[in-house]
């Protein structure tokens, strides 16, 4: 083994894009809920980057990615990424040093936790926010990209695809949204008082922010420069592009009008499901997941609606459902013609693949809800969750924070 410059640079790169799809979520969080919140949910974003950040270093690394223990977790060889420095690992990162690798990943475990969120917009306790983070980081997310994408993980060894974290990140994020949002409950006056966006440029803006950032999430899971990682990049923007087009048109149909909204929310939907299959499928196939993703995640939304769940930035909807989407959709597309290291799905004579992925998203969809169901109830009898009615009325900027987004 031998480390690659070139492949370094552009792991590096790629974590760096990665990083900034965190402010990216708090921009596009921020400019949904209302304004007396904006600064509160921007907030937990943040410090998701800083918190899991550190626990990733301590802990996190070795629990995703060390040594198996069962199939289920990686041991505790690698705490304090000992053991984790300048050469490569063969499991890996052959071509660059296994630090950089573990870095890259740790910007995966900080944006899956600021996604969840978004289901708990405008109600839960910052000090709950904090345990509830660390305890989940740590039971739920590490032992999940560990069965996935770890050396040993039983996911991994059956031959469930995931190239970027459909399941590992989106379907891992959506389930416990939807998990929080039936423990935290509705919103006050949920259904009754207005509760529109107050600031739809930041949506845009942060829209701009992770579609820029996702060519780095999906195109640097390659680990090298070249053909594979030019791929997903490729179908990355395709997916993202139709997904949008997909969404407008349903709102045009639906409302007479297209939505700006929509048009944001329908480009998120398409890079979530795209992301487990991005270095497996050609640009012809990431357009029909991105017409998938624009209908399903549209239809996910109306059902949220229906039901009356308080998910409140469509968390389940689009990223549980949008990676279980493309999650399925890997097995259906996938093509040993465009990556010779992964496997044919359905379409290319290997139908078998549909089921490992079927497996791959009942598992992941079960354990997060159940395990994240656990956590929020232990905290919630602990410390409680939720802020006073007081306060919610009031608005977590200034309940929480003692600051004020616009004086």
């Amino acid at each position: 083994m031998q480390i690659d410059s070139g492949d370094t640079a552009f792991v590096l790169l790629c974590a760096a894009l990665v990083m900034i799809m965190t402010p990216g979520v708090g921009f596009f969080y921020g400019g949904l809920v209302r304004r007396k919140n904006v600064l509160a949910i921007m907030m937990q974003c943040f410090i998701s980057l800083a918190l899991v950040s550190v626990m990733w270093i301590l802990w996190g690394y070795s629990f995703s990615f060390g040594p198996d223990k069962g199939g289920f977790i990686g041991g505790l060889s690698w705490l304090g990424l000992s053991g984790v420095g300048g050469a490569p690992n063969p499991d890996y990162s052959s071509t660059i040093p296994h630090l950089a690798y573990a870095i890259f990943q740790a910007m995966f475990a900080v944006i899956t936790v600021a996604l969840i969120t978004g289901s708990f917009a405008d109600r839960m306790k910052f000090g709950a926010f904090l345990i509830f983070i660390l305890l989940w980081s740590t039971l739920v997310y590490d032992p999940l990209a560990h069965w996935v994408w770890g050396s040993g993980g039983w996911l991994k060894e059956l031959g469930a695809l995931d190239f970027a974290g459909g399941t590992v990140v989106h379907i891992n994020a959506g389930m416990a949204a939807l998990a929080a949002s039936l423990i935290i409950g509705k919103r006050r006056g949920y259904g009754r008082d207005p509760m529109i966006p107050h600031n739809i440029p930041l949506v845009m803006l942060g829209t701009v922010l992770l579609w820029f950032g996702w060519f780095g999430f999906n195109a640097g899971s390659a680990i090298t420069c070249g053909a594979i990682s030019t791929t997903a990049f490729v179908v990355t923007n395709t997916a993202a592009a139709t997904a949008a087009l997909t969404w407008c048109c349903i709102d045009w149909i639906r409302k007479g009008t297209p939505s700006v909204i929509g048009a944001c929310t329908g480009a998120v939907a398409g890079l979530v499901a795209i992301t487990p299959a991005a270095g497996y499928v050609s640009p012809l196939s990431s357009i029909a997941i991105g017409i998938g993703a624009g209908i399903f995640c549209y239809l996910a939304v109306l059902f949220k609606v229906r039901r009356g769940f308080d998910d409140a930035l469509d968390v389940w909807a689009v990223h549980g459902v949008g990676g279980m989407w493309g999650a399925l959709a890997t097995g259906i597309f996938a093509n040993i013609a465009v990556n010779s290291a992964g496997s044919s799905g359905l379409l290319f004579g290997n139908p078998i693949q549909l089921g490992y992925q079927a497996v791959g998203v009942v598992a992941a969809a079960a354990y997060s809800f159940v395990v994240t169901f656990i956590i929020l109830k232990v905290v919630d009898k602990v410390m409680g969750l939720r802020v006073a009615t007081v306060d919610e009325a009031v608005g977590l900027d200034i309940a929480q924070h003692q600051e004020e987004a616009y004086s």
